[in-house]
């Protein structure tokens, strides 16, 4: 237990509120985790795998209503809308209370209130933070027992005065005495709710038993309320992934990367290089938490401690380490499930046994057209089991990043890489980074094209044109000369219809090239859109000529970039009057590099 008063008095004002049977104080050893994911299996929730193929890994499936994240149904509440801006939705936060509590009361009854204590990043680093969430659902807490750090050691942290971040979940089901639960209690999309109270710091969520929406240590804490914190306390709460990449010399840089959600970020954080003798190792697939050291440089932590990723196409082609890690230890979510209790999802790289069921319970039909395996279904793993786990991940002290890079999906103007002129510029690029739709986000068409400034715009936890307004003040207090060097890249281009870049390991050569930049090496020329590489600067020595064309994916085209320009400006003057006045005069210096 603890002797936190705060804590205590909290915990019994949501008791009395939400009117649980029980309560218990998770203590994170796995003993208690063992006991939770037994009974789960007991009642039909959890599916243990065969423990010979898939050793101590477990199989779930959710209601078809609850398979993503609901970016229609999460909101900012801060006390003005203008402070929650346009690219979020606001409602204000003592009508979201009043709201909340009513769903709230009594939402427990029949169940257990799980009481989760938990640090967001290494134990006892200056860059951590402590959370505590409550939630009725022991899905969530054997799923934040991978991904956090979680238990006593926590509340030992914590001590008698320590502040937390209160975080409020429920799936919002109520069970009557005697009632018999549903294999995946959920309420329908439009009463689910995920709020997030930026001046309080608190996040309530409620009707959604889904990773994102229920594992409040992930989107809604980890970005949502550390993006806050970080414009409050000068520092980047970011949604990027960070892999340390080591040289042929034995020279370690690290890098820090944005892409969009289902948009490689898993592939890149643990990618084999194709170039001999370089070495890549992971520190975190998904965010980034990077504060300035006293060498003035940005140093960052993962604040995650296991692996959430999308499953299907995972392979020991496209990324084997992703399927070495999953291999044992890990939680599974709306994948197929083989007869003898394995798992199976499209692209493993065999056929799906016959008599497997999809994820929706059914024998899979591969006639069918539809997927056996949910097209945004994921694994649940620790890091510490990926065969290129940085051991850097749990040092306190964290990373020093040397590049940070923004990407997404697009098949045509934007080349494989062009490095930003100066910081500001580096952040205009990261305002404007655009993906097509993916299956990840529910209530959006997949395919479109859409700007996601920073891959945040799901994650942000304030007004946007403030958010970006951050990142140019970080730069304007810091020494020019010790800030990442900022990079865009894109794997993804295309020209009649055919990719004109291999990707997945052969990114490594990019990934040199970035490296050797950093080291300040005469590799670049300038360019209208900022410095590209000179040729040959990029290996591509033993690639097959028919999978690459370097000419073509460092193309720039001033008639397509007439159009980008055009779409830059438009969504720049979306953010009215709270829009930095330094992007502007990014864009304006872009526009006249092309008139030259």
């Amino acid at each position: 237990m603890t002797k936190n008063k705060r804590l205590i008095d909290w915990v019994n004002q949501w008791a009395n509120l939400f009117e649980p049977d029980n309560i218990h104080w998770c203590d994170g050893t796995e003993q208690e985790n063992q006991r939770i994911l037994d009974d789960m299996v007991a009642s039909g929730v959890a599916v243990k795998l065969n423990e010979e193929k898939k050793p101590n890994s477990y199989y779930f499936q959710t209601d078809p209503s609850d398979v993503a994240r609901v970016e229609n149904r999460t909101f900012i509440c801060s006390k003005t809308k203008e402070d929650a801006g346009h690219t979020n939705n606001w409602v204000a936060p003592d009508i979201m209370k009043e709201t909340m509590r009513k769903i709230y009361k009594g939402a427990m009854k029949g169940r257990t209130m799980y009481v989760i204590p938990f640090s967001m990043g290494p134990y006892g680093s200056d860059k951590s933070y402590i959370g505590v969430e409550i939630t009725d659902s022991p899905y969530v807490v054997v799923h934040m027992k991978i991904m956090t750090r979680m238990g006593k050691r926590a509340l030992d942290i914590l001590g008698e005065n320590g502040e937390f971040i209160p975080c409020i979940h429920s799936i919002g089901v109520p069970l009557k005495e005697g009632e018999k639960d549903v294999k995946w209690p959920c309420r329908p999309i439009e009463e689910k709710y995920i709020c997030q109270f930026p001046e309080t710091k608190e996040i309530w969520a409620y009707g959604s038993g889904y990773g994102g929406n229920a594992l409040l240590g992930k989107k809604c804490f980890a970005l949502r309320i550390a993006s806050v914190l970080g414009k409050e306390e000068g520092w980047l709460a970011e949604h990027m992934l960070i892999l340390g990449i080591t040289n042929l010399k034995g020279e370690k840089k690290y890098i820090a990367a944005a892409f969009p959600s289902a948009c490689g970020k898993t592939n890149l954080a643990m990618l084999i290089p194709t170039t001999p003798g370089w070495k890549v190792e992971t520190v975190g697939d998904d965010i980034a938490w990077m504060k300035f050291g006293e060498d003035g440089r940005l140093w960052a932590i993962n604040p995650e401690n296991g692996f959430f990723g999308v499953v299907p196409q995972t392979s020991m082609d496209t990324n084997p380490n992703a399927f070495v890690s999953i291999q044992k230890n890990t939680l599974y979510t709306n994948v197929g499930l083989t007869p003898d209790k394995d798992v199976w999802w499209e692209g493993i790289g065999w056929d799906c046994p016959e008599g497997t069921l999809d994820w929706k319970n059914k024998v899979y039909d591969k006639n069918s057209g539809e997927p056996c395996a949910q097209s945004n279904s994921r694994f649940t793993a620790p890091i510490a089991q990926c065969p290129v786990a940085d051991k850097a991940f749990e040092d306190p002290i964290g990373v020093p990043i040397s590049a940070i890079l923004f990407g997404g999906r697009r098949q045509s103007t934007i080349p494989l890489v062009y490095e930003a002129n100066n910081w500001n510029h580096g952040v205009m690029i990261g305002s404007v980074i655009g993906s097509e739709i993916t299956s990840a986000v529910i209530g959006l068409k997949e395919g479109e094209l859409r700007h996601d400034p920073f891959a945040m715009k799901p994650f942000c936890g304030y007004n946007m044109g403030d958010y970006f307004q951050h990142w140019v003040n970080i730069g304007k207090d810091a020494d020019q000369d010790k800030l990442p060097k900022i990079f865009c890249v894109n794997w993804f281009r295309k020209e009649e219809g055919k990719w004109l870049w291999p990707g997945y390991g052969e990114n490594s050569r990019v990934l040199a090239y970035i490296f050797d930049r950093c080291n300040s090496e005469d590799i670049a020329q300038d360019s209208p859109i900022g410095k590209i590489p000179k040729d040959g600067a990029i290996n591509i020595e033993g690639l097959d000529p028919k999978n690459v064309d370097i000419k073509a994916a460092m193309k720039i085209d001033k008639e397509e970039w007439g159009r980008e320009i055009q779409t830059i400006d438009s969504f720049y003057s979306e953010f009215g009057e709270r829009f930095p006045m330094e992007l502007k005069q990014e864009l304006n210096k872009l526009k006249d590099r092309f008139k030259q």
